[in-house]
C-alpha cells in the first residue's frame, strides 16, 4: 500500500531536512510537518477521533493487543502514529498526547520467528493500514527496528525517531471525545495515552470495582458516565461495569466508608426490638443510648480485627407470634413508620441496621417487600430467620422452622434488584442457620451477587465447647462465597465470650457478630 500519496522512505528515523525537502520536491506535508511548532501551517495531519459504538465499552488482551483495541475504539484515521518499545512507554505517551496520535506497541524482538510474533506484526500492520496513517513516531530502537523492518509493508511514508517528533506541530483530535469517561488501573500504558491523545478523560482507579475506595468513587463524581471505556478485563463484563461506576459515582457510602462490605468491614451488633427487652439487648433503652451502646462495643473490636468495625442494630421487624393474628401468619409486622426513626437516626450516626424477619406462615419475600422503603437506604440490609418459618400446620415453639433455597434466592434477587436500581452501596444478606434442616438445600442458594455480601449467621447459645461444636458443623458444606457471623448470648451463654476471646477463638473470624 505505497500510494502515490506518500512522499517518501526514511529509514532507521534519522531525519536530514535537506534530504526531506530534495525528495518532497516543494511544500509537502512532511516539509510543513517539520517547521517549528509556533510556525503556521495549513497541513497539519489529520487526526479524526469516534466515539465507542456502546455505551459501556471493556477492552482486553496483551499490553500491545489492548493498544490496538483502543487505537480501533477510538480512532477513525490518524495520520501520525506513535510506535514504542514496551520499555518506553511514558516517554512514547506524552508524545502521544502531545501530537493527538494513536499510541502502539512494536512486537518484542524475536531472534526466532514464532507464530505469536507473526500474529502481532500482522495485527500492527493491519491496524496501520486501517488508520492510513502516513508518519510514524518510533520511540526506542525496538520500533525502529520495526519500523526499518516492516514500515513499507504497512503504507507508512515517513518514520520519525523521537527526538525529531519535537518538529512535529503540536496536534489535536478533530472532535475531542469529550463526553467519554476512560477507566484504567494505575501505570503508563499506550492503551491509556491513546485515549488521552483522543481527548478523553482518563480516570485512574485503585481498584477495578470502582465502588471499593472512596477515593475512586470520588475520582468518577461528576464525571460524564455517557460513555464509559475500561481498558483492561479486570474490569468485568461491561453491564457489571456500568453498574459499579454508576454506583460508585453517586458518592453514597457505606457506614465505614466505600461501597463494598468484604474485605475491609465488619459488624458488631445489638439484636432485638425496639421496647421490648425480653427480645434482647436493643429493646433495653432507646435510640439515643441505643447509638451510643453499640458504639462502644463495636469499638472493643476495632483493634483486635484492624478492619473497619462498624456499629450495627439488627432490629426484629416481624417477630414470630403465639398467635396467628389478623392476618393468620403467626407474625407480627411492625410497621414501617415504627421502624423509621431508628432507621434515620442510625444513618446520622453511622450505624448500620439489619432487618430481622421471623415471617410465620408467610413467606420472606412477602414480608421483605413491607420494608422497600426502609431497605432502599445505604445503610440498611436484610435477615432472614428460617427457625421461624412455619409451614402450614405448624406452631412457634413446638416446630423449627425451615426454608428451601428457593425462596431465599428469591428473596436475594429481589434485594439485589433494589440496591442496583437505587444505586446503593452492597447490602448485607444474612440467613440465620444453627441446625442443618433450617436449610435443608443450602448448597443451592445464590451467593454470587454483585451488590450483596451474603452472610450464615450461626446463632446457637450455650457453652463454649457446644457453640463451637455447632459453628464447625455449619461451616461444612457450606455454599461457597460466604460470609460468616456469630452471637454472643449475654445470660445463655455460659460463659460469654469477650470480645478478644471471639476474635481468638471463632474462626473464621466472622464478619458479623451479634448480641442477644
Amino acid at each position: 500500500m505505497t500510494g502515490s500519496r506518500r512522499i517518501g522512505w526514511m529509514a532507521g528515523g534519522a531525519i536530514a531536512l535537506g534530504a526531506v525537502l530534495a525528495t518532497a520536491g516543494g511544500c509537502s506535508q512532511i516539509e510543513a510537518a517539520l517547521r517549528p511548532p509556533d510556525a503556521p501551517s495549513s497541513s497539519a495531519p489529520a487526526q479524526v477521533t469516534r466515539m465507542p459504538g456502546d455505551d459501556t465499552t471493556v477492552l482486553g488482551g496483551d499490553e500491545d493487543e489492548l493498544a490496538i483495541a483502543t487505537s480501533e475504539a477510538l480512532f477513525a484515521h490518524a495520520d501520525v502514529v506513535v510506535l514504542a518499545d514496551a520499555s518506553a512507554v511514558p516517554l512514547a505517551a506524552g508524545v502521544a498526547v502531545r501530537l493527538g496520535a494513536p499510541a502502539l506497541l512494536a512486537p518484542a524482538s524475536q531472534t526466532t520467528p514464532t507464530p505469536r510474533a507473526s500474529d502481532a506484526d500482522g495485527s500492527l500492520i493491519d491496524e496501520l493500514e486501517r488508520l492510513d496513517a502516513s508518519t510514524l513516531v518510533a520511540v526506542g530502537p525496538g520500533a525502529t527496528e520495526w519500523a526499518t523492518a516492516h514500515g513499507r509493508e504497512a503504507g507508512i511514508g515517513h518514520v520519525v525517531a523521537s527526538l525529531e517528533s519535537a518538529l512535529l506541530p503540536v496536534s489535536q483530535a478533530d472532535s475531542p471525545l469529550e463526553r467519554l469517561t476512560v477507566v484504567a488501573l494505575p501505570g503508563a500504558s499506550a492503551a491509556r495515552a491513546t485515549a488521552e491523545a483522543a481527548g478523553a478523560a482518563v480516570v485512574e482507579l485503585q481498584d477495578p470495582d470502582p465502588r471499593r475506595t472512596a477515593a475512586d468513587a470520588t475520582a468518577l463524581s461528576g464525571r460524564s458516565l455517557d460513555h464509559v471505556l475500561a481498558l483492561g478485563t479486570a474490569f468485568g463484563a461491561p453491564d457489571r461495569l456500568r453498574d459499579r461506576v454508576e454506583t460508585a459515582a453517586t458518592g453514597v457510602q457505606l457506614p465505614g466508608g466505600g461501597q463494598v462490605l468484604f474485605p475491609g468491614h465488619r459488624f458488631v451488633a445489638l439484636y432485638g426490638h425496639p421496647g421490648a427487652p425480653v427480645l434482647g439487648v436493643l429493646g433495653e433503652q432507646g435510640i439515643d443510648d441505643s447509638i451510643v451502646r453499640a458504639r462502644r462495643l463495636a469499638d472493643q473490636y476495632q483493634a483486635a480485627f484492624g478492619e473497619t468495625v462498624v456499629p450495627t442494630f439488627e432490629i426484629i421487624a416481624t417477630v414470630a407470634s403465639g398467635g396467628a393474628g389478623p392476618d393468620g401468619d403467626y407474625s407480627a409486622e411492625t410497621s414501617v413508620d415504627d421502624l423509621r426513626p431508628w432507621v434515620d437516626a442510625a444513618k446520622a450516626a453511622g450505624v448500620y441496621v439489619m432487618l430481622d424477619l421471623q415471617p410465620g406462615r408467610t413467606d420472606f419475600l412477602t414480608q421483605a417487600k413491607r420494608y422497600e422503603s426502609l431497605l432502599a437506604e445505604p445503610n440498611v440490609g436484610l435477615a432472614l430467620d428460617p427457625e421461624w418459618r412455619l409451614g402450614p400446620d405448624e406452631h412457634h415453639l413446638k416446630n423449627i422452622g425451615h426454608v428451601a433455597a428457593a425462596e431465599v434466592n428469591a428473596v436475594g434477587l429481589w434485594l439485589e434488584q433494589l440496591a442496583e436500581g437505587h444505586r446503593l452501596p452492597q447490602k448485607v444478606f444474612m440467613i440465620h442457620e444453627w441446625r442443618r434442616s433450617m436449610l435443608p438445600d443450602r448448597q443451592a442458594i445464590v451467593t454470587d451477587y454483585d451488590d450483596l455480601g451474603v452472610v450464615i449467621h450461626v446463632d446457637g447459645f450455650g457453652s463454649t465447647g457446644s457453640k463451637l461444636q455447632t459453628w464447625g458443623a455449619m461451616l461444612a458444606d457450606a455454599p461457597t462465597g460466604v460470609a460468616w457471623g456469630w452471637k454472643n448470648f449475654i445470660d445463655e451463654d455460659k460463659p460469654m465470650l469477650t470480645p478478644e476471646q471471639t476474635v481468638a477463638t471463632v474462626q473464621p473470624a466472622p464478619v458479623f457478630i451479634s448480641y442477644q
